[in-house]
């Protein structure tokens, strides 16, 4: 065992140190992998920062309820009689003031976004106090709250990133409606920062929505704990309404970008593919360069098992050089990195692409293979070299 483990490190030590004389096919391999490796980070990144935005916005602490059957909340429109019902219910956290319940309105606006310049859709969202208390890592990064019964809003740390014209101070105009921007606030990176918040009674008066409202945010007595709810609700026939805790509703809205890991994926294996077929044919070249001294090794008695594991292994090598190259490259050019798509209710939702550990093994794990499947055949091929090609090249 012993002896054959030194004859594996023997062989794999002499095709390592004969790479410079492959020095543009060995970098072709390298950098093959490492364009895959990036790409398929890249893709992983992005989904995983978009489902951490979506899902960092919820709570079991707080239950969401819209109308029956709608998916979003821009499709949902709810009555101030069914918010009274729904305030009178048990399971409902309250204080001095009364039960913890945010009636809420959500209305879509335009911004320019400072990469393109063009326009997108913005969510301005109506709430109270109440509403703004149950986000619970809501601050402040800059000036103040805005005055109930006024023109004023905060803007999300996200919208100021992506979008012109938010800054503390700035009017800002909406169709017929100018509003002043008094205040930045973070909610910790997730969903919530993409949106604008405003006074509810303002927005239902500029946006003509009477009384009505379209979600209603509760804090739950018992995190998670929604039957009492649920009981209220079905007792009630003028309370058609949806509920499901936060946590649950994000998740659900979260779901949309997921494709975009399935899509990265897919793209990545058919560029391994492509990678495959320039690593093979490096790995073809090297065992060809090197015929004559694998089978010399041979007629000094060194085995066909070392000679293969030697090619192997220099294939490895190869590829975990461009695993690393590209992973690198991705994080340094894609982690952190901001951003914004389309929501479910066609808003724009910023967030930041997140280069985790687990991506760095999923990239590893990639470029291995690409290593192992492009070197397997050539050392097959570096086993079976017959001891009678030393001596036809003048060995």
């Amino acid at each position: 065992m012993g002896s054959l483990f030194s004859q594996i490190v023997t062989v794999t030590a002499m095709n390592i140190r004969s790479l410079p004389r492959r020095l543009w096919m060995s970098l072709a391999m390298v950098l093959a992998s490492a364009v895959v490796v990036a790409v398929l980070m890249a893709f992983l990144a992005m989904a995983k920062g978009f489902e951490a935005t979506m899902e960092g916005a919820g709570s079991d602490r707080v239950a969401i309820l819209m109308r029956e059957g709608a998916a979003a909340e821009l499709n949902s429109v709810l009555t101030r009689e069914q918010v009274n019902l729904v305030a009178e219910s048990a399971g409902i956290a309250r204080d001095a003031q009364g039960p913890l319940i945010s009636p809420e309105l959500y209305v879509i606006v335009d911004g320019i976004k400072k990469a393109s310049g063009t326009e997108a859709n913005i969510p301005l969202r109506g709430l109270n106090a109440k509403g703004m208390a149950m986000r619970e890592n809501m601050h402040l990064l800059e000036g103040r709250m805005f005055t109930p019964g006024t023109n004023e809003m905060i803007v999300g740390a996200g919208v100021l990133r992506e979008f012109d014209g938010f800054e503390i101070g700035k009017e800002v105009r909406f169709g017929k409606n100018v509003w002043t921007v008094v205040g930045i606030f973070s909610t910790g990176g997730n969903v919530f920062e993409s949106e604008l918040w405003a006074d509810a009674a303002m927005v239902q008066a500029h946006y003509n929505r009477g009384s009505s409202y379209q979600t209603i945010r509760v804090q739950l007595q018992t995190p998670g704990d929604l039957a009492p709810l649920r009981e209220t609700i079905e007792r009630e026939p003028r309370l058609n309404l949806d509920i499901q805790t936060e946590r649950d509703y994000f998740a659900n809205q979260g779901e949309q970008l997921r494709y975009m890991a399935i899509f990265g994926r897919v793209i990545s294996f058919v560029m391994a593919l492509g990678a495959l077929a320039g690593a093979l044919n490096t790995m073809y070249t090297s065992v060809a360069d090197r015929a004559k001294e694998i089978a010399t090794l041979r007629a000094l008695g060194f085995g066909n098992f070392s000679a293969f594991c030697g090619t192997v292994a220099e294939a490895l090598v190869l590829a975990a050089a461009g695993g690393l190259l590209g992973s690198l490259a991705a994080f340094l050019f894609f982690d952190g990195l901001s951003t914004s798509t389309l929501g479910g209710s066609f808003t724009q939702v910023v967030f930041s692409f997140e280069v985790s550990p687990d991506l760095f093994m999923q990239g590893a794990a990639l470029a291995l293979f690409i290593g192992f499947v492009s070197g397997f055949f050539p050392a097959w091929r570096a086993a079976r070299v017959p001891v009678v090609v030393a001596f036809r090249n003048g060995a």
